[in-house]
């Protein structure tokens, strides 16, 4: 490359970037550490906020700041070698702050990241492919980075967004919207289409080198449309036209890997009894779910649990579901090592369903030996005590998005 190309490239991004409306302050904002021993490294699925929160977070600094988004086309040539070109245009801006967008794009940047920090700038970069950036990460920036996952807004998010109020009518918009800004700014379907196609195309198929577009297409479709189900690769080869198990356990591996979909593992003290069993699977926001889905009908049990993953998720790390012994099962154990939070979801209570469900969490207390579950419902609270057992039947839309305060009962 040229370094006027390199110059042109950074002036007209920045110029873009300061116009630009930051729109909602990010819930996580207040997280973001500002230090120059380490870089930030916020990763995430496209389109969800990455470059709007550091944004955010480089206005609050108030300091002077270099930009560059490497997923430009106008970058598409750029060379582990043009990073020379890059230092002579940092240094002519003068800026000891350096953001650096959709770095993954760039091969060798984390060697370049490395030599920044040794040399006194403080780094931010962001990016959308997981395990891309663990695995550059986990080599020459080890011990030299902190990483922050952010998400499309969430619940809380999406309230203070369009100024409603929580409650099931409000809960209910949010699991047919999603939370992908742009989409909620303009209510076009056709940008989270795009954006899917996007994603499996350029950062999957081009990727990887997946020649088979059909059935990478046609296995994700197959997975979204059965979001909140359990997953066994050896039973979709059929179902989705994907030649192998193997293949399948690498689409989704690719799926997961750019932040669509989240595979949790059954619990067991036996990791390989956790690594044979099939594994349920959520989407990364039920906007997708109902854009993506082309047959999706709308199962609402399925788009409440979806819901209520990625709530968790946000609040912690740890997340299982329960399978007995007796074929009882529970949605989610969340941090099961360490203070054990046992949690249903149902849509709703009925005389069909309320025994299997309570069977399904009391079969999970008991294992873990705890005395407090919770059941997720739509719009339904109450109090039920079975076996010596206090489960809070409450609704979903009071899941708490910094912590699990769920074990708080009357």
């Amino acid at each position: 490359m040229k370094l006027s190309d390199i110059e042109e490239a950074a002036e007209r991004q920045k110029t873009d970037a300061n116009g630009r409306d930051n729109g909602l302050v990010r819930s996580s904002l207040s997280q973001l550490p500002d230090i120059q021993s380490h870089a930030l490294v916020v990763s995430g699925i496209r389109r969800c906020g990455k470059s709007t929160l550091l944004h955010q977070f480089i206005r609050q600094l108030g300091r002077d700041w270099f930009y560059l988004n490497f997923d430009d086309l106008r970058l598409y040539d750029f060379s582990p070698g043009d990073f020379r070109l890059l230092d002579k245009v940092i240094a002519g801006n003068g800026a000891k702050l350096l953001f650096f967008d959709e770095i993954q794009s760039a091969a060798g940047w984390e060697l370049y990241v490395r030599q920044k920090l040794d040399e006194g700038f403080q780094v931010m970069i962001t990016g959308s492919n997981a395990s891309l950036l663990s695995r550059e990460l986990g080599t020459m920036l080890t011990g030299r980075h902190l990483p922050h996952e952010l998400f499309p807004f969430s619940y809380e998010e999406y309230l203070r967004f369009t100024g409603t109020i929580a409650g099931a009518e409000s809960l209910d918009a949010y699991l047919d919207t999603g939370g992908f800004p742009e989409y909620l700014k303009t209510g076009n379907a056709d940008i989270l289409a795009q954006l899917q196609l996007d994603i499996l195309y350029r950062d999957i198929a081009v990727r990887y080198g997946v020649r088979d577009h059909a059935s990478l297409r046609r296995l994700f479709g197959f997975l979204i449309r059965n979001a909140a189900g359990l997953v066994s690769p050896s039973k979709l080869t059929g179902t989705a036209g994907v030649k192998s198990p193997t293949t399948v356990l690498e689409y989704i591996s690719y799926f997961e890997a750019a932040y669509l979909v989240h595979l949790v593992p059954v619990f067991s003290w036996s990791a390989k009894a956790q690594s044979l069993s099939p594994k349920k699977l959520y989407v990364v926001d039920t906007g997708i779910i109902k854009t993506g889905a082309l047959s999706f009908s709308r199962n609402s049990g399925a788009l409440l649990e979806n819901f209520v993953y990625n709530t968790l998720r946000l609040a912690a790390a740890d997340i299982y579901y329960f399978s007995g012994a007796d074929g009882a099962e529970c949605d989610f154990v969340v941090n099961p090592y360490n203070s054990p939070c046992c949690v249903q979801v149902c849509h709703e209570l009925t005389l069909e369903n309320q025994d299997r469900e309570i069977r399904g969490l009391v079969g999970a207390l008991d294992f873990f030996n705890q005395n407090e579950g919770v059941i997720l419902t739509h719009n339904t609270e109450d109090l039920i005590v079975t076996n010596g057992k206090r489960i809070a039947v409450t609704p979903a839309w009071k899941l708490e998005n910094n912590g699990l305060q769920l074990m708080q009962f009357a």
